[in-house]
């Protein structure tokens, strides 16, 4: 499976990216792919590859680009609950100057970066994303409705900015949530915001899932959630980007 490290143009700088696309010689449909907090790593290039092989060029940004390189911070192999304090005290402050003006500013120049690229079909574009990485991926498809045709995110803070947000929506989403991040109440809320806003949506809690279920080389992993989570993103894809 071909991949490539790649450095995206942006209004602020150069962005790395990793990206990772089916062998060849043909055009595909394709997706970007927003990692969580901690960034592109072993396990985000596994999860693109992955994807990949189901005929898809995915592109992962470094959204943190304006605090460095690829790995931004140094990692564990394995993050385990004691080393998330000291790992927090240093992406808190990238989170939260990473803003939804910065998120908007660099969607379009990931979005026109992925689009021109010869291996990608012309046409629209699937967004996804991971913890942060999907506030970002329904902020980029809520920026650029004509551009995007599904958005999906999983154990994300999907209403932080408020509802206004999901009214710019126009493409199908899927939101999986992990059981420690929303009650049902909190779903019921949000579902009855989503159904009000008119977005076609499927939106629902992970059993026994806990925040960053996706991640398989943290303690929050759950095989089973992961396995779901891609239940829930094939199908979208499929039917979003017209791929058999």
């Amino acid at each position: 499976m071909p991949t490539k490290t790649l450095r995206i143009p942006t209004a602020d700088g150069q962005s790395d990216a990793f990206a990772a696309f089916p062998d060849g010689g043909e055009r595909h449909p394709g997706v970007l792919m927003y990692a969580d907090g901690f960034g592109i790593r072993p396990v985000l290039r596994a999860m693109a590859l992955e994807l990949a092989g189901h005929g898809y060029y995915v592109l992962v940004p470094n959204f943190f680009y304006r605090h460095g390189p690829t790995p931004v911070i140094e990692l564990p192999e394995f993050i385990g609950s004691e080393d998330r304090p000291a790992i927090f005290a240093q992406l808190m402050p990238m989170i939260q100057a990473h803003t939804a003006e910065r998120t908007v500013r660099d969607a379009d120049a990931y979005l026109r970066f992925l689009t021109s690229q010869p291996e990608v079909v012309d046409g629209p574009v699937a967004v996804t994303g991971y913890c942060i990485g999907g506030l970002l991926a329904v902020r980029t498809a809520a920026a650029h409705p004509g551009r995007v045709a599904a958005t999906a995110a999983f154990h994300a803070p999907v209403g932080a900015d408020g509802p206004g947000l999901f009214s710019q929506l126009a493409a199908p989403v899927h939101f999986g949530h992990a059981a420690s991040d929303l009650t049902p109440e909190a779903l019921d809320e949000l579902n009855q915001t989503l159904d009000s806003a008119g977005v076609d949506h499927t939106s629902e809690i992970y059993p026994g899932s806990v925040h960053g279920f996706t991640m398989s080389d943290t303690d929050a992993f759950d095989p089973a959630a992961l396995q779901l989570h891609w239940d829930r993103l094939l199908p979208l894809l499929r039917r979003a980007l017209t791929q058999g």
